[in-house]
């Protein structure tokens, strides 16, 4: 073997990695894109007022609100407001078909919204993911 070739077969390989590199941060730019413009709960729709409930303890809120797209079923948004904390409001709920929402507080801590039994703040439901 000489010289020239391990210079080549060096190069060969550099450039391999390097066409990798791109690719896969192409692909994980490509998913983000995806995720960030269809599933991303910070985006959905703000909806019209429905109803609200507090946590009997009093550190959470959960507002619900119907949204009405001209061209699809309504969807109801559930959003966790921190009443003792400075944090942003949290969208927990979104669920395609409904326009009303039935709001019960098991616990401090565990909410049922339609059916649907949440551990706030952690967990949430969104008809997308399932």
């Amino acid at each position: 073997m000489t010289a020239n070739s391990t210079i080549k077969g060096a190069r060969r390989k550099k450039i391999i990695k390097i066409v990798l590199i791109i690719g896969f941060l192409f692909i994980g730019f490509i998913g983000y894109g995806v995720y960030w413009a269809f599933f991303d709960m910070k985006k959905l729709p703000t909806g019209e007022y429905l109803t609200e409930e507090t946590s009997p303890d009093g550190t959470y809120t959960l507002k619900a609100y119907v949204s009405s797209p001209s061209l699809s079923a309504d969807a109801v948004r559930g959003e966790l407001v921190f009443n003792e904390q400075k944090v942003k409001t949290k969208n927990i709920y979104w669920n395609y078909r409904e326009s009303t929402a039935k709001i019960e507080w098991l616990d401090n801590k565990t909410v049922v919204i339609n059916g649907h039994t949440l551990e706030v703040p952690k967990e949430k439901f969104d008809f997308r993911n399932q």
